[in-house]
């Protein structure tokens, strides 16, 4: 059965094999399995159940509360001939009931509905009378109350599992869960814990950076500017803030639209299908917006203010690079964002319960704004992965600067917590330490502790980001609720006797700017063309993905863009003579590209501003050439790893991290004077018998000590 799941993902999606966990999720669909999928953003969720909707004899049914995906995908699957059908509040009661009834003959494969639909039992009824072969439930952390969108509608799938009588398969498909919630979805639609498919949570093509200090206007217009050819989403903490900032770049001529729980229905519509179909840039929004838009070619996705929490983050910022393409992820983080999101919890009447855990979620979210370790390594972290890798690209991976020892300044702050008996917050221990004359201070006679003074030299602000950061690094802890107290940790006991540094690198702000392939703005004006005449959204046509696949393999028969992914039999009788004719019309005015002298240019957004030698010049936001780029020309120039990190005062670790991100940018590197034939014949054998799903640690392990990360990494990107 998965030789024919194979064929019909080449058919209908063009694509030769399954990405990581999906093949495993099908095959136990297939054989009747209840399973529990984890997959991050873009990973290819979909497809675990509308392969086997083709496959199995009745219909699929797919629970979602996201509305606009729910017309992305229907739209997307009857263009590729799988019938398919959505029902949800959007529809009158005629239109619920014609669909209805064309369900019942078998009219279609997939049917999605809104999880609201299972509270009439009329509904329920109806659907117990059908053909069910599987359930599929998308958004599954909605059914865990200690999820961070959980809803009592979801609460309804297990009854209406029951009433089927067609005994269907059953998959439950997130990008978000901690294993507490992985354990309240597995226990409510009764899925063994063998049977939880998690792929990992890592986005390899998504490059984190959390900016503090900037003017947040300032950056957001340059940015915007400087990407004016790229999707991007911004995302606000309220209403009021995203109608500001929509104002402020619609006042300098930039498409922008705007969404937030403040416009009706038709104006939100509106806005959506504009963005989904090019016609504006950038989308400036509440939370309201992105749940399921099935945009792919975002390219960069800007907090302008700080989540509630890592699962809303880590969701939101996912709606970047759905495609597999080179995006940005940006947090412009301010002290303020905290205190806003505290108050959208009071505010929000939940129980007291749910109240203390939002509290620690936001915690979190802090932490994750001041830690200065691996970000992406951070949120893998909170989701369960164990001993998450550094993800090499995050604006801390590359940071090249020395770490700076402030294990004293650390003593400091943990003796001052010691004294003041683990009972107050953050803002008093560091008017302690400054030497505040406060009122308070007085009151509770803190002015007489031995640590009153002791970092006068500092300001207020400065103490309070330090002992963010040691909060961040876990030396310090929070209590839960409104008013947290510091508290000392097991670390920070080892930092008092001695026995454990504390380190830290100073803040940074950095710029992005984006790059493209000559042909690829040819390619991306015809899929316009073709998708408004169809009127459907112009990732339909191809993804930006396929789009780079095509710069890069430039076909020019029919047999050589099948070979492209993304291309399948359907698509290339639609649209290949078109492409084809664009593509051969290029090759004709630069035959040395097709010959294999292509230049490796990025046509997503990139941290890169130079070009490496054989590509074009781009315009630069940073005077100065980025660190990375300046080890790969040292390196292109003959010099040995430990030869540059001598030269440029830095560690060869940091070194080899320059040389993967530059390769991954575009830059070509030739790594055979690194990595021998015969290693690199072992590394490739380790990957193909051991596979990448749970990243390149199990590759690392089945290989001989002396094979680094590095080698690994550099043989997988040749």
């Amino acid at each position: 059965m998965i030789a024919q799941a194979k064929n019909l993902l080449k058919q209908h999606y063009g694509y030769d094999s399954f990405r990581p966990g999906q093949e495993k999720i099908i095959d136990n669909l297939l054989h009747g399995r209840r399973t529990m999928g984890i997959m991050p953003t873009g990973g290819g969720k979909s497809i675990c159940y509308q392969i086997p909707s083709l496959i199995f004899p009745g219909v699929t049914l797919v629970i979602s509360p996201l509305i606009s995906l729910m017309k992305d995908q229907v739209d997307e699957l009857n263009a590729v001939g799988i019938p398919s059908v959505y029902i949800n509040s959007s529809l009158t009661a005629q239109e619920v009931n014609q669909r209805l009834a064309l369900m019942k003959q078998g009219h279609y494969q997939l049917v999605y509905i809104a999880p609201e639909r299972l509270e009439a039992p009329s509904f329920i009824n109806t659907l117990g009378g059908l053909n069910v072969s599987l359930v599929a439930v998308d958004e599954a952390h909605c059914l865990s109350q200690w999820g961070h969108d959980f809803r009592p509608s979801y609460m309804r799938i297990p009854e209406l599992i029951a009433k089927l009588h067609s005994n269907p398969a059953v998959l439950a498909l997130t990008a978000t869960s901690t294993p507490e919630v992985t354990k309240d979805i597995c226990s409510a639609l009764e899925v063994d814990q063998e049977h939880v498919v998690q792929t990992g949570f890592a986005r390899e093509n998504l490059s984190f950076h959390v900016l503090k200090g900037v003017d947040r206007d300032a950056y957001m217009r340059d940015y915007v500017r400087k990407n004016n050819d790229q999707s991007g989403i911004i995302y606000t903490a309220t209403r009021k803030e995203a109608e500001r900032l929509f104002q402020l770049l619609d006042s300098l001529e930039i498409r922008v639209g705007k969404y937030h729980g403040g416009m009706n229905s038709h104006e939100r519509e509106e806005m959506q299908e504009k963005f989904v179909y090019d016609e504006i840039q950038v989308m400036v929004a509440t939370n309201a917006f992105g749940m399921g838009i099935n945009k792919s070619n975002v390219r960069y996705v800007l907090h302008y203010q700080m989540p509630r929490n890592i699962e809303s983050y880590y969701q939101e910022a996912g709606r970047a690079g759905r495609d597999g393409g080179e995006s940005e992820c940006i947090l412009l983080f301010s002290a303020q964002d905290i205190r806003i999101q505290q108050f959208l919890i009071e505010q929000s009447g939940l129980s007291d319960t749910r109240k203390e855990n939002e509290y620690r979620k936001l915690q979190a979210m802090t932490n994750f704004c001041h830690t200065e370790n691996c970000l992406q390594a951070f949120i893998l972290d909170y989701f369960g992965e164990t001993s998450p890798e550094p993800c090499g690209k995050c604006h801390h991976c590359v940071d090249d600067r020395d770490v700076e020892d402030v294990t004293r300044d650390a003593q400091m702050v943990f003796s001052c917590v010691k004294r003041m008996r683990e009972r107050f917050g953050k803002t008093l221990v560091s008017q302690v330490l400054v030497g505040s004359s406060s009122k308070k201070i007085h009151e509770f006679s803190f002015h007489k502790l031995s640590t009153y003074g002791l970092m006068k030299g500092k300001t207020q602000k400065e103490v309070s980001q330090f002992i963010d950061y040691l909060i961040a690094s876990q030396f310090l802890a929070l209590s839960d609720g409104t008013y947290p107290v510091i508290q000392l940790t097991e670390k920070s006991a080892l930092v008092l006797k001695g026995e454990l540094k504390v380190e830290r690198k100073q803040e940074r702000q950095r710029k992005i700017v984006a790059a493209s392939h000559p042909l690829f703005g040819q390619l991306r004006e015809l899929r316009f063309t073709l998708a408004k005449a169809a009127n459907i959204a112009p990732y339909m046509v191809f993804s930006d993905k396929t789009l780079k696949e095509l710069c890069e393999g430039l076909p020019v028969s029919k047999a050589e863009m099948l070979t492209i992914k993304g291309v399948g039999e359907q698509k290339l009788d639609m649209y290949g003579s078109q492409f084809l004719e664009v593509i051969r019309k290029y090759v004709e005015e630069n035959p040395e590209e097709k010959n294999g002298h292509s230049p490796s240019a990025d046509v997503s957004a990139a941290d890169s501003s130079i070009p490496s030698r054989n590509e074009p010049t781009l315009s630069s936001v940073e005077e100065k050439t980025p660190s990375h780029f300046i080890s790969a020309e040292m390196f292109i120039q003959g010099k040995s790893i430990e030869d540059i990190a001598h030269e440029r005062e830095v560690k060869t670790t940091t070194v080899e991290n320059h040389l993967l991100r530059a390769a991954a940018d575009g830059i070509g590197l030739d790594f055979s004077q690194l990595i021998s034939k015969e290693t690199r014949t072992q590394i490739l054998h380790a990957v193909k018998t051991v596979g990448l799903a749970e990243g390149i640690k199990p590759v690392k392990e089945a290989l001989p000590e002396e094979i680094s990360y590095f080698a690994i990494r550099a043989t997988l990107q040749q």
